[in-house]
């Protein structure tokens, strides 16, 4: 079974299918179950508060990871996304199992993590090494803790290098990674971000990983230079297997204040069926604002 159809099973519950993106939307109008939607919400959201070991292995925070999940459940989720960057690297096997405890008596799912891979490298070189060495070690990681599906990214090639040449590397590079991450269960969700903000490029790369444990990460947030980013994230929308929501979305390149409701309905249109993850990322203060947009998601995921 090739990635694509994965994602029409995943999505419509059919024992066996051959779909097109077009024939997920299709089949998915004529369903009349609840839209499956839940809400969750990133660790990135309170990236000020969280120790930032990306940066300094040794980093202090005013708050751990612990602590944001426990902030999460006076929210209205079911849910929380970890992400490496504010986990100490290397992240034992007893602190990832400790989070996967922890989460479990504060009866919260992790329903994903994220990591910064670079996948634009030659497959050979030994560049790509590190990378997929990074890659295996955090699904590891993540698999301890019990999460289903995690963010990875294309990577921004260096400037040199043939834009085509690197889509096809990214395209081998994401191929290998799945074939480790299906030996832990875990699903790796291809974000648009940099390099494939294009969503043209994106929707090649999505559409080439011939893999089960494949699929796309809708991000609202990150679009190429567009009149209608809307348009753009509705041709994602049957590919995702993870949905990441942020408070402003760029219109011809500038930032505006995103429509919510019209992203979740982009979402119950393709029957998409799995988390929505808020990602706050602007300058207000994420203690005020981050359960202020939970509340509004809340009411339109119902």
């Amino acid at each position: 079974m090739n990635r694509r159809n994965f994602v029409a099973l995943s999505a419509i519950g059919l024992t066996a299918c051959k779909a097109s993106a077009k024939n997920v939307i299709t089949t998915s109008q004529d369903m009349t179950a609840a839209t499956g939607l839940k809400l969750s919400v990133a660790a990135y959201s309170l990236r000020s508060l969280l120790p930032n070991y990306r940066s300094d292995a040794n980093a202090k925070g005013e708050i751990q990871m612990e602590d944001f999940m426990k902030m999460a459940t006076k929210w209205p989720v079911s849910g929380v996304e970890l992400t490496s960057y504010f986990l100490p690297n290397p992240c034992t096997n007893e602190h990832a199992y400790n989070l996967k405890r922890h989460a479990h008596l504060l009866g919260l799912d992790i329903t994903g993590g994220a990591i910064g891979n670079n996948f634009s490298h030659a497959p050979d070189s030994p560049e790509l090494a590190k990378q997929m060495e990074y890659t295996k070690q955090w699904i590891d990681t993540y698999a301890y803790m019990g999460v289903p599906v995690i963010r990875v990214f294309a990577g921004n090639p260096a400037k040199e290098m043939d834009k085509d040449d690197a889509v096809r590397n990214i395209i081998a590079n994401l191929e290998t990674a799945c074939s480790y991450a299906a030996t832990k269960g875990m699903i790796l969700a291809m974000e648009n971000h940099d390099f494939t903000t294009d969503i043209d490029r994106y929707l090649q790369i999505i559409e080439s990983v011939d893999s089960p444990w494949f699929g796309a990460n809708l991000d609202s947030g990150n679009l190429a230079v567009t009149p209608d980013p809307y348009a753009d994230l509705a041709r994602i929308a049957p590919y995702a297997v993870n949905a990441q929501i942020k408070v402003v979305i760029p219109v011809n390149g500038e930032k505006e204040p995103a429509d919510l409701e019209k992203l979740i309905s982009i979402l119950k249109t393709a029957n998409y069926r799995g988390y929505v993850v808020l990602e706050y990322e602007e300058a207000a203060d994420p203690l005020v604002e981050v359960p202020r947009y939970l509340h509004e998601l809340s009411q339109l995921i119902l």
